[in-house]
């Protein structure tokens, strides 16, 4: 259940990290309230895992599938650049997300 919980995590860690861009610095109610819920949510499930995973290992997944997540919903969504290095540098991300779980 750990991992699941870390996934979880790192999928509400994009949620914020999008909703940052809405708050317009914390001026704005509505999306600010959304993004704290998707940090308090992240943080919750983050901790869920910390149970029985290493620190250092879940920590760097959770950031890792936050970093990926948030450059794939910008070069679609916000019409980011999608240029090879920035997908070869993606690749590096998840590569070592992968890896990671794999020596957990």
């Amino acid at each position: 259940m750990a991992w699941f919980y870390l996934f979880i995590a790192g999928l509400f860690e994009i949620v914020w990290a999008i909703g940052i861009k809405y708050t317009h610095g914390f001026t704005r109610l509505c999306p600010s309230l959304l993004t704290v819920a998707g940090m308090v949510v992240s943080f919750f499930f983050l901790s869920l895992s910390l149970k029985s995973l290493p620190m250092g290992t879940a920590y760097a997944v959770w950031t890792g599938i936050g970093a990926l997540g948030t450059v794939i919903v910008g070069m679609f969504f916000f019409g980011e650049p999608r240029t090879v290095l920035r997908l070869v540098f993606l690749l590096c991300i998840m590569t070592g997300i992968v890896g990671l779980k794999a020596t957990a």
